[in-house]
């Protein structure tokens, strides 16, 4: 079979003007970024619209370094639900330079179920993460600045909490010291750098509605205190209005097309295991604006991306979502079974039955917010006829609908089956209301506790001293009230990444938690969980390249 960017590439595209006029989008509207990539503005989102639409959330079991292909699931939903006739859109998240060149190589989907142009998107894209790179670390600036002209008037900060961002993983500048040399190099300080999708900035753009809460977001940003133990805002250094003229661009989602032509939003890139991990709230009602069914995509598992989607993303924008559909692999089964990564492609129904008890926990959790749950099973060639029976027949038995998923090799032809079983399900079984796990009320100390006890399975949650700091300075600033967001590793129910399958009884470590006043949330660090991300002993970078003037090496 041919690579991903070999098919990619083998795909002649469509002007994306006239993909943007065949689903009513107005043409007059848009800005082209090229012949195939356009910005569409957030003013044309219609809620009434958005209202009728049905919202289809894709996440999947705990991902083992197999891979899932959650993200070739959403694509090909899409594709396979306009195969049956429907009007469907998918919304996802923007990749990441840190995984293309890291580990992955790419978050575009794969085989022939892809949005293209593939290499753009891939890398540099609209610019939309470098805009959210430099309007971060402009605020860095300008506060390094102010500090050091107004030293000299009295002004001193007690504490940073503002740090820099990168996109690109670089375990060598989590812990840095800056302003090092002559005095007029600035002001001599302990900082840090995190990878531009766990950067707040991030957080803003794709949680804001419009422009006006984006700049609102903005001024709130909580840089720190002064010598006088007052909190300090980017409000407080008046650059609200500089820092959004950087974003105005980058606040508009970005229209692109799948192998088969259909219309796809491509906006924002939070990492699940460190930040939200979802697209933007804007591409999301966009695409629901014109799509009758729209397939959207929360990183990681269902422990991370899923819960954060319903808590924080669905909690603040409204959402209400008709069906939420888990991807599992043999392989990743196999995995969570106890058999050896290096094993997990032979036959193994032993390990395939202990397996699955960590699709029906994350079942079980996607069910206590209300939502009617169908497995996605996604095929590879080596998986046999008994695996596959087995976990329908496990499916059949626990009540839960199943599909098998061929678009990676069949593009929308492959996903007719789960369009199918999605659009029967949503007809005569759409999810309730949604459950949250916990109220905006409780305490930061229960929101973690209700998560970690009772979606991971921990027997009890322990605050280290930098975390019981910083919600004393919570509880003082009053912003109780803002949901929890769980940095923790993406391997596993607890902090251990290698304790796979369905933990339980573990201690629920946190070490801080970081205040993000613009987003409103409040991200919980557990365990090692760092927030800049370390390079492979091989990364993809070795293996990307032009060859005859063609990009090799993406997927």
């Amino acid at each position: 079979m041919k690579s991903d960017i070999e098919i990619a590439r083998s795909i002649e595209l469509t002007k994306i003007k006239q993909i943007a006029r065949e689903y009513g989008i107005p043409v007059e509207e848009i800005s082209n970024y090229g012949r195939y990539i356009a910005k569409v503005p957030e003013t044309l989102i219609d809620e009434k619209k958005v209202k009728k639409s049905n919202l289809i959330l894709v996440t999947a079991i705990t991902p083992t370094k197999a891979g899932i292909g959650k993200t070739t699931v959403s694509i090909g939903l899409a594709l396979g639900l306009n195969k049956i006739g429907k009007k469907a859109f998918c919304a996802l998240r923007e990749p990441s330079l840190g995984p293309c060149f890291g580990m992955k190589g790419g978050a575009a989907g794969g085989g022939y179920a892809q949005v293209l142009p593939m290499d753009k998107i891939n890398l540099h894209f609209t610019g939309d993460f470098h805009a959210i790179t430099s309007a971060h670390n402009m605020i860095t600036a300008l506060l390094d600045n102010y500090m050091y002209q107004n030293k000299d008037n009295g002004f001193a900060m007690k504490e940073v909490l503002w740090n820099r961002v990168l996109d690109v993983n670089d375990r060598g500048l989590r812990y840095i010291v800056t302003g090092l040399g002559g005095k007029t190099n600035g002001i001599t300080r302990e900082s840090s750098f995190d990878i531009t999708p766990a950067s707040e900035i991030m957080a803003i753009l794709c949680l804001a509605k419009d422009e006006d809460d984006l700049r609102r977001r903005i001024e709130n940003i909580l840089l720190g205190f002064t010598i006088d133990n007052k909190p300090f805002t980017v409000k407080d250094l008046g650059v609200a209005g500089a820092i959004t003229v950087l974003l105005k661009d980058a606040l508009s989602p970005n229209l692109v097309q799948t192998t088969e032509h259909t219309p796809a939003f491509v906006h924002g890139g939070p990492f699940a295991n460190i930040a939200h991990g979802c697209n933007s709230v804007l591409a999301t009602k966009l695409a629901m604006t014109f799509g009758d069914y729209v397939v959207t995509e929360a990183g990681f598992g269902a422990d991370l991306g899923a819960e954060k989607f319903y808590n924080i993303k669905c909690r603040k924008a409204g959402l209400q979502p008709k069906l939420t559909v888990i991807v599992a692999t043999a392989q990743g089964l196999k995995m969570h079974g106890g058999v050896d990564v290096d094993k997990i492609k032979e036959p193994n129904m032993e390990g395939l039955k202990e397996g699955v008890k960590n699709l029906d926990k994350h079942i079980d959790n996607l069910q206590s917010f209300g939502q009617t749950v169908v497995v996605a099973f996604n095929r590879y060639a080596n998986d046999t006829d008994e695996e596959l029976d087995f976990v329908r027949r496990h499916c059949e038995e626990i009540g839960v609908g199943f599909a098998i998923n061929n678009a990676f090799l069949e593009g929308g032809a492959g996903a007719v089956d789960l369009a199918n079983l999605v659009v029967d399900t949503i007809e005569h079984n759409p999810s309730q209301p949604l459950t949250f796990t916990y109220d905006e009320t409780d305490s930061v100390e229960e929101k973690v506790t209700k998560i970690a006890c009772g979606l991971y399975g921990a027997k009890q949650v322990l605050f280290g001293p930098a975390a019981r700091k910083k919600i004393q300075m919570i509880k003082d600033l009053g912003y109780t009230h803002f949901p929890v967001c769980i940095a923790k590793t993406q391997y596993s129910f607890s902090t251990d990444p290698k304790l796979y399958g369905v933990a339980s009884g573990f201690n629920f470590a946190v070490r801080d938690i970081v205040i993000n006043a613009g987003a409103e949330m409040l991200v919980v660090v557990a365990g090692e969980m760092m927030r800049m991300p370390g390079l492979p002993k091989e990364p993809q970078a070795l293996h990307i390249d032009i060859v005859n003037g063609e990009i090799e090496g993406l997927s």
